[in-house]
């Protein structure tokens, strides 16, 4: 599994991610022109209501009468239509924050994939720097267990001591511990691997643990374009527009809102009392007009929310400025932090050659009789813990990369092999 596999993985399947295009799609469906009020509102209404009524009659002139079972109808449509022409440009502003609404949730979901790219760097170059770590204490653990096996065939030809063969014991012990909790580390670190990509946790694969680091030129040209791309300062800009808009759209509150209206509808009664003016009416038409309305004041809110709204636009401006400082800060500790890391990777690569050179001397003198087995062991530790600083100098070189990269908004499109 190389870290472009893993990569493609993660995307397809983390559940971060897709909670955050979910969000993106809720930000889509509320920018879109249906929620803006632009489009006219239309409503429908029918009734029909049917009544049985026993009645009495008495009239001035002394008239007299009762009639049972009297039944009367009742129907009824109409079609009504509400259109605002003008609003105070409310609707246009709240329209625009809703567009803006909608690019700050694409950087969210854009900033969610940076942070879980990162995540996933960050554990699988873990992964290796384990497995290389595993490699280290294993070849260290033939040594010992060479040296061991032996101090016990010179032990029976009497060519050295118990205490000899106990101290080569203690050493092979030590360095099987290192062995097995590396092995356990790696097991949980892989564990986590398979977390982010949300696949089975015991599933297992092949790491490549070779890597490359990107030249000065590239590094260069991140650390200069990182302003211009970093994500988090980009929905800083889209808050600020928000504020704007919102501002602008409660401004728009102190000015009239004008609209169309117009209606059709029908309506039919039936009344079998034969004593009624009329036993059947019909009547049906059209009726439109213009309405105004201005809300002039309304017990103050108005006033306090444009002032609240003016205040939360300087504030969406203050929080850039003050998230700017701290970007710029550590964008700066970064590229240091990773420039010499660059430097202490060249001089532990450097340190493990001698080691490894003074390793080889003394394994002949060893081998020889020439070197006691303290001397001999105390040469093997160097060259171990060589090893493991130039192994621990590679991977945290990377990550400091990674993380310079991150920073500049290139994690994404920089491709890691």
């Amino acid at each position: 599994l190389n870290l472009k596999e893993a990569t493609i993985i993660t995307l397809e399947n983390n559940l971060n991610i897709k909670i955050f295009e979910n969000f993106e799609k809720i930000s889509d469906n509320n920018a879109s022109i249906l929620n803006s009020g632009f489009l006219p509102q239309i409503n429908a209404g029918a009734s029909l209501i049917k009544s049985n009524q026993n009645v009495e009659i008495k009239t001035p002139s002394g008239l007299e009468g009762s009639l049972d079972n009297i039944e009367s109808d009742s129907n009824s449509a109409n079609i009504s239509l509400n259109f605002i022409i003008v609003d105070g440009t409310g609707r246009k502003f709240n329209y625009r924050k809703s567009k803006e609404l909608l690019n700050k949730s694409k950087l969210e979901v854009k900033e969610v994939i940076e942070n879980t790219i990162f995540q996933l760097y960050t554990v699988y170059f873990e992964a290796c720097r384990l497995i290389e770590e595993q490699n280290i204490y294993k070849g260290n653990l033939e040594i010992s267990k060479t040296r061991l096996n032996r101090k016990r065939l010179e032990l029976e030809y009497g060519q050295s001591t118990s205490l000899e063969v106990l101290n080569a014991e203690v050493d092979f012990k030590n360095d099987s511990i290192n062995y097995l909790n590396t092995i356990s580390n790696l097991s949980n670190v892989k564990r986590d691997l398979n977390l982010i990509m949300n696949v089975d946790s015991e599933k297992t694969y092949d790491l490549v643990t070779d890597l490359d680091f990107l030249n000065f030129d590239e590094l260069d040209a991140a650390y200069k374009g990182a302003q211009e791309n970093n994500t988090s300062l980009k929905i800083d800009d889209k808050n600020i527009a928000i504020s704007k808009n919102e501002m602008r759209a409660t401004k728009s509150t102190y000015l009239p809102t004008i609209g169309l209206i117009g209606s059709y509808g029908w309506n039919e009664s039936i009344n079998d009392n034969p004593y009624a003016f009329f036993n059947k009416n019909i009547n049906d038409g059209f009726s439109g007009g213009i309405n105004l309305t201005w809300d002039i004041f309304n017990s103050g809110r108005k006033i306090i929310a444009n002032k609240n709204a003016k205040i939360n636009y300087e504030n969406s401006k203050i929080e850039k400025e003050r998230r700017t400082n701290l970007f710029f800060n550590e964008l700066n500790n970064l590229y240091q932090t990773h420039t010499n890391n660059l430097y202490i990777f060249e001089v532990q690569v450097k340190n493990l050659e001698t080691n490894k050179l003074n390793f080889e001397r003394n394994l002949e003198q060893y081998n020889l009789g020439q070197l006691s087995s303290i001397q001999f062991r105390d040469a093997q530790l160097k060259l171990q813990r060589a090893e493991l600083q130039k192994n621990s100098s590679k991977y945290n070189t990377k990550l400091s990369e990674l993380a310079l990269m991150k920073i500049s908004g290139q994690i994404i499109t920089k491709s890691y092999k």
